[in-house]
């Protein structure tokens, strides 16, 4: 652990992502607290601009809401649906690409022939259908976030499992009359848990951003407050109220960043040989 932390720090960018990451979820969970109200609730008049009271200090949005609590709740959410999605996003993909690269053959053939497939159509082009049909509900977001995100999942699980596959503990293993599910499920995933950690950083940003996008365009769910729905409704009055789209795009852009950051320095952390090239 400390080695561990000895190669991560040494990133100083991965180390900011990670304070900056780190106060965005405590944002999160603290909102409740700090904001009991509902952030839908009108509090003060319409346009109230930043920084003119302490009690909203980031002034307000044209239907009088206050800024700063809909930041605050709208991380909570952010932070759910990318977690959730890059969740099931891995249930998807680790199988099928688990699978596809112990048996290959014809299996391989079927499974990333299904992967490209996916891979084919636009991802955030499907994501707006998946979520037109279902409905814009928090859960159909995730499904959709979901399906569009596990193909580069079972791609990178496909190519580790391959490389794996033929190493001296594996053969020893099916030697010794393991299963092919204990084989793949004791032996071989341990072995790939830092590729996996570093791509599932990415993909919490990836998700978030969707989210976003999606709330913006009018398909996030209506009953929680989201970053991308307060820069939607703030888009046309941009230029009378420039701080309700500002800010939380600032939001996003600072936790997105802090997520690739501390991706980097896992990648770093997690391949000592990469880093060192690096250097």
């Amino acid at each position: 652990m400390k080695d561990f932390w000895k190669r991560f720090s040494r990133n100083r960018g991965a180390v900011i992502g990670l304070f900056i990451l780190a106060a965005v979820v405590i944002l999160s969970i603290v909102a409740p607290f700090v904001y009991p109200k509902s952030p839908w609730a009108m509090v003060q008049r319409p346009f109230l601009p930043p920084f003119t009271t302490e009690r909203f200090l980031l002034g307000t949005d044209p239907m009088g809401r206050d800024l700063a609590a809909g930041l605050a709740h709208g991380a909570h959410v952010s932070l759910l649906v990318g977690l959730v999605s890059t969740m099931v996003s891995l249930l998807i993909g680790i199988p099928i690409g688990a699978l596809a690269g112990y048996f290959g053959g014809w299996v391989d053939d079927i499974l990333m022939r299904l992967t490209e497939f996916f891979q084919s159509v636009p991802s955030f082009a499907l994501a707006v259908v998946l979520v037109a049909i279902f409905q814009p509900s928090i859960g159909s977001i995730v499904v959709a976030i979901a399906v569009v995100s596990w193909p580069p999942v079972a791609r990178l699980l496909r190519g580790e499992v391959m490389s794996l596959r033929s190493r001296e503990f594996v053969e020893a293993a099916v030697l010794s009359g393991q299963t092919h599910a204990t084989i793949i499920w004791r032996q071989i995933l341990p072995n790939t848990l830092s590729p996996i950690i570093v791509l599932a950083s990415m993909m919490v940003a990836a998700a978030i951003l969707i989210e976003s996008s999606l709330s913006f365009l009018g398909l996030g769910d209506r009953n929680v407050m989201s970053w991308g729905y307060i820069i939607g409704a703030g888009r046309t009055v941009i230029r009378q109220a420039w701080w309700v789209s500002f800010f939380p795009g600032l939001a996003i852009l600072l936790t997105v960043l802090a997520l690739n950051l501390v991706g980097e320095g896992l990648n770093d952390a997690l391949n000592p040989r990469l880093a060192h090239r690096r250097k």
